[in-house]
């Protein structure tokens, strides 16, 4: 694994495709994060309101996305992370998350991140400014 601070702009760290995104996995989100909107977790609710079925909590993916830097923790730190969500997540989709130096100044680096489905729609997009720290 290259070290954050040896990346040049262009460059990407390693892909990271979650698991199929299970109801088990929104129940315990929705317990974590205090976000009972049932649309994450009953059938019945989300049909109601015009979804194809339950979805997943935005702060899910994007919550996700922050693994692409947890084995970098010993360099730094995420200063700013921004996003806008770019389309649902369903039960069952397959998530890839993916992060692409941008810009490199200094001890920082901005990140293009994204997470995408199986059938390589984007969910998420946005950037993430790292803070390497002062050696």
């Amino acid at each position: 694994m290259k070290a954050l601070k040896d990346l040049q702009v262009g460059e990407s760290l390693p892909e990271i495709t979650l698991d199929p995104v299970s109801r088990l996995n929104l129940i315990k989100f929705a317990g974590a994060s205090g976000d009972y909107n049932p649309i994450h977790t009953i059938d019945e609710e989300a049909i109601k309101v015009g979804l194809p079925g339950i979805i997943a909590h935005g702060m899910w993916t994007m919550g996700n996305l922050t693994k692409l830097f947890t084995p970098y923790f010993a360099e730094g730190f995420l200063e700013n992370f921004s996003i806008r969500f770019r389309g649902m997540v369903l039960l069952n989709d397959v998530i890839t998350l993916r992060a692409t130096v941008k810009e490199k100044q200094g001890d920082r680096l901005k990140f293009n991140v994204s997470a995408g489905n199986q059938q390589g729609i984007a969910v998420l997009k946005g950037e993430v400014l790292y803070q390497l720290y002062l050696t």
